[in-house]
C-alpha cells in the first residue's frame, strides 16, 4: 500500500444534510440507568467493556429519539444496548450459532413464559416487560417481523464471513439494510410516539421510497465512518467501502467519494418524495408526519453522534470532524482483539 493510500478524505455528509437534530432531555438519567442495567450482567471482557463505554450507545439514542418521553427513551437505550450485546456475540459465531442466539430474543419476546436459562434470555425478558407496557399492536407485530429479518441477515453475514466471500453491490445493499439493525431501530419510532400506523402505509411505494432512503443514509454513513476501525480489526467485509473497492475496482478515495455522492442523492430523494405522499386521512397523516420526523432525527442524529464519540475515530474524533482526513490504523494483532465474551 502506497503512503497516499493510507489516508482518505471523508465525504462531508453533514454539509449535505439540512435536517435538524437535538438531544433528549432525559439523556443523563436514562443513559446512566440503562448502562447500569447492561453492566449488571457482566457480559463483556475488559476490552469490550471499554469499547462499549467509548461507543456511547445511549448518546446515539438521545440524538435519534430526541423527542421521546423518559420511559420510552430508557427502553430505547435498553434495546440498543441489547443489540450491542447480540452484535458482539454474532460477530464471532457461525451461521448456526447466530441463528440460535437470535432465536433466544425472538422466543423471549413472543412468549413471556419462555426461558432457556441464558443471560441473553433474561436480558430480553426484562426489555420485553418494559416494551410491552406502551407498545401498540400493529407496530409490535412489525417490530417482531423485523427482528426475524434481522436474524436471517446476521446468519447470512456469518456464513459469508466463514467463506471469506464479498457480495456484489446490489445484493450487499439488500443484506446491509437488514443486518445493520437500522430497520429495527426505526421500528421503535412508533413506540416512542405512541402511534400505530396501518399496514397500508408501509405498502405505499412513495412512503417506502422515503423509508429506504432513510435506511440507506444511516447504513452508508456508518460504513464510511467505521471503515478504518473495521479494517484495523480485519472485519471490514461487511462494509460498502470494501464492496466498492472489490467489485467496482475503486480506490479507497473513489469509494469514499462515491458514498458522498450517493448519500446526497438519497437525501434529495428523502426530502422531495415527502411532497408526493398520498393522504390517508387527517389522523393517519399526522401519524405519518411524526414517523417521518422520527426518520429524520435518526439520519441527522447518527451523523452528529458519529463525531461526538470515540467509537469510529478514537481520540481524534473532533479533529477528523473538521479535517475529514482519516489516516488508516495498522492492523491489530489477534491477541489485541479480545474476542472472548462472558455471556452465556
Amino acid at each position: 500500500m502506497s503512503p497516499a493510500s493510507k489516508q482518505f478524505i471523508l465525504p462531508d455528509l453533514l454539509a449535505t444534510c439540512p435536517l435538524q437534530g437535538g438531544v433528549n432531555p432525559h439523556y443523563e438519567k436514562g443513559a446512566a440507568e440503562s448502562r447500569a442495567w447492561i453492566n449488571s450482567y457482566n457480559v463483556f471482557t475488559d476490552r469490550k467493556r471499554a469499547f462499549f463505554v467509548l461507543g456511547s450507545n445511549e448518546l446515539l439514542v438521545s440524538h435519534a429519539y430526541n423527542y421521546a418521553g423518559y420511559e420510552e427513551f430508557r427502553t430505547c437505550c435498553d434495546f440498543v444496548n441489547l443489540l450491542f450485546v447480540f452484535d458482539e456475540l454474532s460477530d464471532e459465531q457461525s451461521g448456526k450459532d447466530a441463528l440460535a442466539t437470535g432465536s433466544i430474543f425472538l422466543n423471549a419476546m413472543k412468549d413471556p413464559d419462555w426461558d432457556d436459562g441464558s443471560l441473553f434470555a433474561k436480558m430480553t425478558k426484562e426489555f420485553r416487560a418494559r416494551f410491552v407496557r406502551l407498545a401498540r399492536p400493529k407496530a409490535t407485530a412489525r417490530f417482531l417481523k423485523l427482528w426475524e429479518s434481522y436474524c436471517a441477515s446476521v446468519i447470512t453475514e456469518a456464513e459469508l464471513r466463514e467463506r471469506g466471500e464479498i457480495l456484489d453491490v446490489t445484493p450487499f445493499i439488500t443484506l446491509r439494510r437488514e443486518n445493520s439493525a437500522v430497520r429495527l431501530c426505526y421500528g421503535l419510532i412508533e413506540y416512542c410516539f405512541g402511534t400505530d400506523l396501518p399496514n397500508v402505509v408501509f405498502e405505499d411505494p412513495t412512503f417506502m421510497e422515503i423509508y429506504w432512503a432513510a435506511v440507506d443514509l444511516v447504513c452508508w454513513a456508518n460504513d464510511i465512518y467505521s471503515y478504518d476501525m473495521e479494517q484495523s480489526k480485519g472485519i471490514s467485509g461487511n462494509n460498502i467501502v470494501t464492496v466498492l473497492m472489490a467489485k467496482r475496482n475503486m480506490t479507497l478515495q473513489e469509494a469514499s467519494d462515491h458514498v458522498g455522492a450517493h448519500c446526497k442523492e438519497l437525501m434529495d430523494n428523502f426530502i422531495s418524495a415527502q411532497a408526493r405522499l398520498p393522504s390517508w386521512g387527517s389522523s393517519v397523516d399526522s401519524e405519518v408526519a411524526r414517523y417521518l420526523q422520527g426518520l429524520g432525527c435518526w439520519v441527522k442524529g447518527n451523523l452528529d453522534w458519529s463525531f461526538e464519540t470515540q467509537r469510529y475515530f478514537g481520540v481524534r474524533h473532533l479533529e477528523i470532524k473538521e479535517t475529514r482526513l482519516v489516516t488508516l490504523r495498522p492492523r491489530e494483532h489477534p491477541e489485541e482483539s479480545d474476542t472472548d465474551s462472558d455471556i452465556e
